[in-house]
């Protein structure tokens, strides 16, 4: 968007624009969100930046109207497969908090210097400035979110010391810690940092929301360590997992009975250091720093998914919540069905770490946790069953991860994944295209060899016109397939299934493969 559009954004107080960028006024000192209810500034006086961090840098002030820290990330860091675009997914996931700037760079192949340069040419604030900011966010939301003690509060954002703190606090919204707080009622809230701690939040996202992800993940859901459901206007989504400093229970809710349809994060079981990265992930599985109006306008264009999306706006692409996890269900799930693959999933899980009793509050049906890397290598053998091929693929992945020979995470781009994932036994075109969908989030993957995705452009309106890879919508192409599965299950369920089953039943059901002829093929898992 070049500055006139942005004005005009700006002008319009377009909400969907929050999080893309910030506006800062010169002549108040202040930056805002897009859609600021305050009198729009004058054009000569504004300056935009891609980033709060750039704003904090330039000088400039949270407005204590808006809110503008309060607000969904920017899909843009998806989009981008850049350096800058890799190394805000890391910094979103805490990896400033865990391997510092030098880390972070080296995982990028560039030095600490070299990193600072770009990301200051590109989003205007460096990798100490853009996790300064993520910190100030996360600390704003557990001020005015919970009764935590300020103390804990600093530490389980990420600060070194209260001091830095209250600090950051105040020049990033001219306020005291207590005064920010004052802002909101606050919710309960009970533990310390470094202990098993229980509270709730809200997750802010751009509407519409279709509730089809909380029945993709129900599809899918392996007992013992996710539990999903919904009716009506009420749906959940809870599991457990294993983080950098100890494992978390966790339930994301919605309402959309409740006023705005309400998104919440409870979690049951953390320790709060790993607070960030926890929000992080969540907000990557659901998705929730999407365009949904952007992906819709593009995608309602195609003549073929045009009522699909038009009938069910805001459609998500779901994440992973752990990228090694996610590489073992896409292999385990290739030339079976879903349903196929949570039976196996639930074999394989027999492997994962219990939980004592009660340590998942909030959801009794969350005993164990998905097995590491090194637990399936040592114990996946006894486990699995089907084609030997298949358990020596799974199994050599899963030693690579172990040994540090494979390392992926949400910092790759496309092409460095297909670099890592295709040379192991059992990987191709397709499991790297889904890796690529789930894992670091790319909207332009189209699986267009998958069986499903074949099946529910079947039950479309054909359009020979039409370029049958749907290039047309890109970069929304992740989107697209997405509204190709829900087609393909939604046929198999008014065919095969009463009219009372749910779609995450019919999901179940559906048989994404590819043809046989093809190495290796897969479903969704």
């Amino acid at each position: 968007m070049d500055f006139w559009q942005r004005y005009r954004a700006i002008d319009a107080r377009d909400p969907r624009f929050d999080g893309q960028f910030f506006t800062a006024v010169r002549t108040t000192g202040i930056y805002c969100r897009p859609s600021c209810p305050a009198r729009t500034p004058k054009a000569e006086n504004v300056t935009f930046y891609e980033t709060s961090a750039a704003a904090h840098d330039a000088g400039y002030r949270a407005c204590k109207r808006c809110l503008p820290e309060a607000v969904p990330g920017t899909p843009a860091w998806n989009l981008r497969s850049d350096v800058a675009g890799r190394a805000m997914r890391l910094i979103n996931d805490g990896a400033i908090s865990r391997v510092g700037v030098e880390g972070l760079a080296t995982r990028l192949g560039y030095s600490s210097r070299q990193l600072n340069r770009i990301l200051s040419h590109e989003l205007g604030a460096g990798p100490l400035s853009l996790a300064r900011a993520s910190r100030a966010q996360t600390a704003r939301t557990l001020l005015v979110s919970t009764s935590m003690k300020l103390s804990d509060v600093a530490f389980a954002a990420g600060f070194n010391s209260v001091r830095q703190f209250n600090d950051t606090i105040n020049e990033v919204f001219a306020l005291t810690p207590t005064g920010l707080r004052a802002t909101a009622k606050p919710l309960d809230h009970q533990g310390k940092p470094g202990e098993a701690t229980a509270l709730t939040l809200n997750l802010p996202y751009r509407k519409p929301f279709d509730t089809g992800i909380f029945d993709f993940l129900a599809a899918r859901a392996v007992p013992g360590i996710e539990l999903a459901g919904g009716n009506g206007s009420a749906y959940s989504y809870a599991r457990t997992l294993r983080l950098p400093r100890g494992n978390a229970a966790f339930t994301v809710e919605y309402d959309a009975g409740a006023r705005g349809g309400a998104l919440t994060l409870a979690v049951s079981s953390l320790d709060l250091h790993d607070l960030p990265v926890l929000l992080s992930r969540v907000r990557r599985l659901f998705d929730l720093d999407a365009d949904p109006v952007a992906v819709d306008e593009a995608l309602a264009s195609d003549a073929r998914i045009g009522p699909s999306v038009r009938e069910t706006p805001g459609m998500r692409v779901p994440g992973a919540v752990d990228p090694q996890e996610l590489l073992i269900r896409a292999m385990i799930g290739q030339q079976i069905t879903v349903a196929a693959a949570r039976t196996a999933l639930t074999q394989l899980s027999g492997a994962g770490t219990r939980l004592p009793e009660g340590h998942a509050g909030h959801a009794p049906g969350l005993d164990r946790l998905f097995p590491t890397a090194g637990e399936i290598a040592r114990s996946g053998r006894e486990l699995l069953r089907g084609p030997q091929r298949r358990i020596d693929s799974v199994l050599a992945a899963a030693a690579a991860m172990a040994s540090g020979e494979l390392d992926f995470d949400y910092g790759d781009e496309p092409q460095t994944l297909a670099d890592k994932l295709l040379p192991l036994p059992g990987v191709g075109p397709w499991t790297v295209g889904y890796v690529a969908m789930r894992v670091i989030g790319d909207p332009d993957v189209f699986l267009a060899n998958d069986a499903a995705v074949r099946n529910g452009l079947k039950n479309l309106e054909a359009a020979e016109e039409l370029p049958a890879d749907f290039r047309n919508v890109s970069p929304w192409r992740s989107y697209a397939t997405m509204h190709l599965w829900r087609a393909a299950a939604s046929k198999r369920r008014s065919v095969n299934a009463p009219p009372e089953r749910s779609m995450a039943m019919a999901a179940a059901r559906a048989s994404p493969h590819r043809p046989r002829r093809q190495r290796p093929v897969g479903s969704p898992a």
